[in-house]
């Protein structure tokens, strides 16, 4: 394979970038990204005008960013204006759900150290597949997975 070949063969194949998380207020949900799981903020912007509403395909829009470090992977939380209405998944199993799943080196300790005011689905359980595991909310309902490892 030459190396024409291995760049054409780059260009047809997708790479993670980050995974963006819409909310409705910014400044109320970063601290829990930043505060609570300890992400790094390595990007905040602004972003508006006739290119961006096109390729959101939301008329006038414009929006808010954050982006935050998660060891190699990136989490975009972005806040619109104008705002649509709705609600995030009820459960992990309803068609359209997502979650961000996260590592952490003791789930234990990190579960224990939560503030009490994290909205937590479920405690630390090992599944059969040997994978220890639990589920949160942030403060907007979004759903975050944190798995031990």
């Amino acid at each position: 394979m030459t190396t024409h070949d291995r760049d054409c063969d780059r260009d047809r194949h997708a790479s993670a970038h980050h995974v963006g998380i819409t909310v409705s207020d910014l400044e109320t949900v970063l601290p829990f990204y930043r505060d609570t799981l300890g992400l790094e903020v390595v990007d905040r912007f602004e972003v508006g005008g006739e290119a961006f509403s096109e390729a959101v395909a939301v008329d006038g829009a414009s929006a808010r960013f954050a982006h935050l470090a998660a060891d190699g992977a990136r989490i975009e939380l972005v806040e619109y204006d104008p705002e649509a209405r709705g609600s995030p998944a009820a459960g992990l199993n309803q068609p359209g759900a997502v979650h961000v799943g996260l590592s952490v080196a003791d789930l234990e300790s990190f579960y224990a150290d939560l503030p009490d005011d994290v909205r937590t689905i479920s405690e630390p359980r090992t599944t059969e597949s040997g994978t220890t595991i639990c589920f949160l909310r942030d403060p907007e309902d979004n759903l975050v997975e944190l798995l031990e490892g």
